[in-house]
């Protein structure tokens, strides 16, 4: 697979680079109950602040429906990045606005911040291909190139993910590049006995993968929420 990496982008020195991170951590009365995927964030952002970029950094967490909501704020995921890259890192209360304007604008060389949850904006996730696109164009004006290092997220046709991606030039992110490494490790040459273990809650977003993995595994194994689809399929009740 030809993936446009870091080096791809060319000396990032002074460059504001936006990071589309996957930071969806669960939040119990705003503290972070597993920091697990701030910590997969690090590989990319060390190297981007190694190699003098002003990282702008973004995130979607829970399901805000498209309007600010104090329980879904990133703060505390700004705080705890702040503590596991040991530097500052500023925070914007909104994602375009002018908090966010002020952050990005105020970054020096290897700096970082982070901006608010992008789902409090109806144009990130919106089916209006127009709402999403005008989005990812206010986006734009905070970064001159796009990191995308969401894994979580990467698959899904949001303006920060897909559309941000035809405006500004764009490369994977060392998170991204590495799950790919080992996801083309385990389809094409795995080592045997081989078994997979599924969760999650939609079995709508796993039934490809389900598709392309039968053939290749000794045994799958699906838990998680979509368990349910599969036990009310042999007529259970779930």
């Amino acid at each position: 697979m030809a993936l446009r990496t870091l080096e791809s982008l060319g000396s990032l020195a002074g460059t504001r680079v936006i990071v589309r991170c996957d930071l969806n951590v669960p939040l119990k009365d705003g503290v972070i109950t597993d920091d697990g995927r701030v910590r997969a964030s690090l590989p990319t952002l060390n190297a981007l602040i190694n190699a003098g970029a002003r990282v702008v950094v973004c995130s979607h967490l829970g399901r805000p429906d498209g309007s600010p909501d104090p329980k879904y704020s990133l703060e505390p995921v700004a705080q705890r990045l702040s503590e596991l890259l040991g530097q500052p890192v500023a925070f914007a209360r909104d994602t375009v606005g002018e908090s966010a304007r002020e952050a990005v604008a105020s970054l020096e060389d290897g700096d970082v911040a982070v901006i608010e949850n992008l789902r409090f904006n109806p144009g990130e996730t919106s089916k209006d291909e127009a709402e999403r696109q005008a989005f990812a164009r206010q986006l734009a004006e905070l970064g001159d190139a796009l990191v995308s290092d969401g894994f979580g997220v990467v698959h899904r046709k949001q303006a920060s993910v897909y559309d941000l991606a035809q405006i500004v030039p764009s490369a994977a992110g060392l998170l991204i590049q590495k799950e790919l490494e080992v996801l083309d490790r385990l389809t094409e040459n795995p080592e045997r006995p081989y078994t997979v273990v599924l969760g999650g809650s939609k079995v709508s977003d796993k039934l490809g993968v389900i598709e392309h993995l039968l053939p290749r595994v000794d045994k799958l194994l699906v838990g998680g929420g979509m368990m349910f689809t599969f036990l009310a399929a042999e007529g259970n009740k779930v």
